[in-house]
C-alpha cells in the first residue's frame, strides 16, 4: 500500500508477520512501486521490471541501479508506525 507522510510517498508491504517501508517511487523512473508485484522479499516496478529488496532497499535488477531509501517500522498490536 502507498502512504503519504511528511511529503514523502512510502510503499508499505506486509510479508508474513513482517512489515517493510521503502520509498514508493522507483529510482529508475517515476513509477509507484506500490502498484508493483511482490514475490518473497522483492518488489517489482510495474513500468520497467526493476526489482528491489524490501528489507534493504537494494536494487536487484536493471534498469534500476540506485537503492531505495528504507524506513524503520514499529508494530504495536494492529497499529503500524513508519518512522522518517
Amino acid at each position: 500500500m502507498r502512504i503519504e507522510k511528511d511529503g514523502k510517498s512510502i510503499c508499505v508491504a506486509k510479508i508474513g508477520d513482517e512489515v517493510f517501508a521503502v520509498d514508493d517511487i522507483c529510482t529508475h523512473s517515476d513509477a509507484s512501486l506500490s502498484e508493483g508485484d511482490i514475490t518473497d522479499f522483492k518488489i517489482e516496478c510495474w513500468l520497467h521490471g526493476a526489482e528491489f529488496d524490501l528489507r534493504t532497499g537494494q536494487a536487484l535488477t536493471l534498469p534500476a541501479v540506485q537503492a531505495l531509501e528504507t524506513y524503520a517500522v514499529k508494530i504495536d498490536g494492529n497499529s503500524v508506525t513508519v518512522e522518517i
